[in-house]
């Protein structure tokens, strides 16, 4: 599928460009798929993942770190501390969840990494068309907004991250005086 070829891509060109990927641990869908190619062009993959899961979602075996944790939040929160920037491939709801979290942590200046979605074929279109909808409606301020970063390829989304400069938080306790 397209989703595939480009979770290949984006494996080979983090391992061609030296990037660390961390990513949940398993060796099953997108991410699975992710790891392998990174592996494979001889990138450093870190996994992350749940003792509960390390079965069930049949933990990646080639990986050059697997890091085993006791709960969902903690595996978030690890691979939050090894990150340095965040992509989120088409998904569902977990990747929705992991995109919100590192969106609203960025929002209340708990970290200033870049935050870009792969949107394959408009897969994030109607999500980033919400986002827009929030910043009409007044409940996002598009200095928030604008963190977000969209592209549809691999190398120009990682253009636009490797470019990311944040900018100062708009906190939202100041919302009102904007």
């Amino acid at each position: 599928t397209m989703f595939e070829k480009a979770s290949i891509q984006l494996g080979q060109t983090l391992a061609r460009r030296g990037i660390t990927l961390i990513y949940g641990g398993a060796n099953v869908g997108l991410m699975g798929t992710l790891a392998s190619a990174a592996i494979e062009a001889g990138g450093k993959v870190i996994g992350v993942i749940p003792k509960f899961l390390q079965d069930k979602e049949l933990a990646h075996e080639g990986l050059t770190e697997l890091i085993l944790c006791d709960s969902m939040h903690e595996r978030k929160t690890k691979m939050f501390e090894l990150s340095q920037g965040f992509i989120a491939m088409p998904g569902g709801f977990g990747t929705l969840e992991e995109l919100a979290e590192m969106l609203t942590w960025h929002q209340l200046g708990l970290h200033s990494f870049p935050i870009g979605v792969l949107n394959i074929n408009g897969f994030y279109n109607d999500l980033l068309n919400f986002f827009d909808t929030m910043v009409k409606s007044k409940l996002l301020h598009s200095d928030n907004r604008g963190t977000i970063l969209s592209c549809p390829d691999v190398p120009t989304l990682l253009e636009q991250m490797s470019s990311y400069k944040a900018t100062p938080i708009t906190k939202w306790l100041d919302r009102e005086s904007t």
